[in-house]
């Protein structure tokens, strides 16, 4: 596998980014976060209690804790406050991608191999723009689903090339709640032993 599916790869570039004052935003707070050891997954600005600003990050294993959401908006609050990109007041709101996440990089979607994806093309791929399936295969340059609705006349896989990728996000199934949780458990114990051996050497 070539280090762009690399999970690890904290400067792994995002497939899919804002547009206009969320990509402001965007670039105000990533370099903390990656300085801090968190990906950032979606910035939005949404018409809830007003206004808020959601934050979603992660991890480069994927996990997320609610201490981690503390830490990260106690650390970009003030970089916000100084840059000042909203001209409004607004609710400040960070959390994990959650379970049903959105895909914004190529590791993502390496990671949940195997599993239901939809997702949404900039252009048609297929003569289609609107995809569901469960993702069979990743290379550098896409993904492969088998579509678990086949219209007549279309091939039950297709390959979406990761440059036409306008949205995609994980559907929540069984599976993916069973294999989510793993992945959790599996990141946290090998958070544990590394602190341990960080301990020991001490």
């Amino acid at each position: 596998m070539s280090d762009v599916t690399n999970a690890d790869n904290t400067n792994e570039p995002r497939l899919i980014v804002e547009t206009g004052l969320d990509q402001r935003v965007a670039a105000i707070i990533e370099p903390v976060l990656v300085g801090m050891g968190f990906r950032l997954v979606r910035v939005r600005l949404l018409n809830l209690n007003g206004l808020t600003l959601q934050i979603m990050t992660e991890r480069n294993d994927g996990t997320m804790t609610v201490e981690d959401c503390e830490e990260v908006s106690t650390a970009i609050s003030p970089v916000l406050d100084v840059e000042d990109p909203i001209d409004k007041a607004y609710h400040l709101e960070v959390s994990s991608p959650g379970i049903d996440r959105p895909m914004v990089r190529k590791s993502d979607f390496q990671r949940w191999i195997g599993h239901i994806v939809k997702c949404e093309t900039s252009i048609l791929v297929d003569n289609r723009k609107r995809f569901r399936g469960k993702i069979a295969a990743v290379d550098n340059d896409g993904f492969t689903i088998e579509r678990d609705q086949v219209a007549y006349g279309e091939e039950p896989k297709v390959t979406i090339p990761f440059s036409t990728l306008a949205e995609a996000k994980l559907i929540l199934t069984d599976d993916l709640i069973r294999d989510a949780l793993r992945a959790d458990k599996l990141a946290k114990a090998e958070a544990a032993n590394q602190n341990e051996a960080g301990d020991e050497e001490e």
